[in-house]
Order: C-alpha cells, then structure tokens, then sequence
C-alpha cells in the first residue's frame, strides 16, 4: 500500500509539473506577438527619410593684439596738478549747456523718466496735451516746454504715441551733452 501512494503523490506531482509547464509555455506563445509592430514601422519611415545636411561651423575670425603705449599720456592714477586742472575746466565751458538750476523744479521732475508712464493724450482749445502716469498713480496733464524725468528732461514735442524729451545728462566732469529721448504710451 504504500508503494501505491507514493506512485499516486509521483503522479500528482508529475501532473502539476506538467500543468504548470503547459500554464507557462501558453504565457510564452501569448507573448509571441509584441504588438509592436506599429512602433517598429514608425522607426522604418524614419530612417527610411534622406539624410540632412549639417551647415558648417562659421569662420572665426582672428583678433588682432592692441599695444596700448602710454608715452605721452597722463597718469590716471595721478592727481592732476594746477595747470591740467585749468585746462579741464577751459575744455569743459566749451559747448555751453548746462542746466538751468535757477528755476523752480516741476512736479514730474521728482521722478525717473524709466519710473513715468504715458497712458494718453487730450485735446483742449486745439491743443495736444499728455497724459502722464507716475509711479504714485497720480496722472499729470503735460504739454510743450515741460520738464519731467531727474535729468532736466524739457518735452519738445507730443504726439499720440509718444512724448519727446531733450535731456541735458552729465558727460564728463564739468560738461554736459543733450540727449533725445522718449516717452511711448503704454496701454
């Protein structure tokens, strides 16, 4: 009797052996088809496509040394003695302009051009006026001959668009230049 259990427990072993062999092999042939295929022919057109053409590189071109030669200069490291004081002064009242410091300063002078925004214009008895915002949200009514912006910005013309300024800026000490500049509306 025993040898017939131990045949029968060989036999069910042997059976769930080959259950589970027949269960793994049908997980195999299941997995046969990768379902790829669309990928597979994506990456065929792909490299099936003519090849591009990479432009070359840009030529760089050398830059030539500069030899600074300081013979016959001023030291800038130097305090200027008396005489090339003078001269400075001499060479910087030679163009003139400077601003008027004796009159009284506008409202829209107390704040950086870059800080001011035009937001309009209007038409009163045939003239054009600005409108422009400062950064305390206070609107200013402008019109021609106007001063706005920290640099004794005068407005010498208005249109719809913009408003435009001549500025008198430090050049170098002692001189001043006059630069144009503008003030375009912003909706």
């Amino acid at each position: 009797m025993d040898d017939k259990k131990l045949f029968l427990t060989n036999c069910n072993r042997l059976n769930f052996l080959l259950l589970c062999s027949l269960f793994l092999s049908t997980l195999l042939v299941g997995c046969g088809d990768d379902g790829f295929s669309d990928l597979q022919q994506y990456i065929g057109e792909v490299k099936a496509r003519p090849k591009g053409t990479i432009e070359p590189l840009p030529e760089i071109k050398p830059v030539e040394p500069f030899v600074f030669k300081p013979e016959g200069l001023r030291d800038p490291f130097k305090a200027l003695n008396e005489s090339e004081q003078e001269e400075d002064v001499q060479v910087a009242g030679g163009n003139g302009i400077k601003p008027d410091t004796s009159r009284r300063k506008e409202e829209l002078e107390a704040f950086p051009l870059d800080s001011l925004r035009m937001v309009g214009t209007v038409v009163m008895k045939a003239k054009l006026w600005g409108l422009v915002k400062a950064s305390d949200k206070t609107i200013y009514r402008i019109q021609v001959g106007n001063y706005m912006g920290k640099n004794y910005g005068k407005i010498i013309r208005i249109l719809t668009d913009r408003i435009e300024l001549m500025e008198i800026v430090p050049d170098k000490p002692g001189t001043w230049r006059e630069q144009q500049t503008s003030l375009a509306l912003t909706e």
